[in-house]
């Protein structure tokens, strides 16, 4: 089971081939978002100017066939957790990065990304990069 990092959703909704093959492959209810990922597509979309309503659209699509998962007090002491070691090592990642890790680590799922730098630095986060 695999959750798609925002960065694997903009591609797909923005119909990029060879991402789109990947995610077709997969089985339905095997694909998840985060809340946080969520929160980011939707902020994308309505920043995106002339192209809102096409986008909120097409947004509002794509979330439709996936399972978006809340964002919960268990997700914050993953989150945290992950937040914490990575301070310690001296390699912190982005604050919303840090939320989606815990998200994916919290549910023991595949992160699907194009961000390995960022997110393999997460101890015991399995990533899938379909950007290679």
């Amino acid at each position: 089971m695999r959750l798609l990092d925002s960065d694997t959703c903009i591609h797909i909704l923005r119909g990029s081939a060879p991402i789109i093959d990947f995610f077709a492959a997969l089985s339905p209810g095997s694909v998840f978002i985060s809340s946080i990922t969520y929160h980011e597509l939707r902020y994308s979309a309505l920043h995106s100017g002339m192209n809102r309503s096409r986008h909120l659209h097409s947004l509002d699509d794509f979330c439709s066939e996936l399972e978006i998962f809340p964002f919960t007090a268990k997700s914050s002491r993953h989150s945290a957790a992950v937040r914490e070691k990575l301070a310690t090592l001296g390699t912190p990642i982005g604050p919303l990065d840090t939320l989606i890790a815990g998200h994916a680590l919290e549910h023991e799922l595949i992160l699907v990304t194009g961000n390995v730098r960022e997110f393999s630095r997460v101890q015991g986060l399995t990533i899938e990069n379909w950007f290679e």
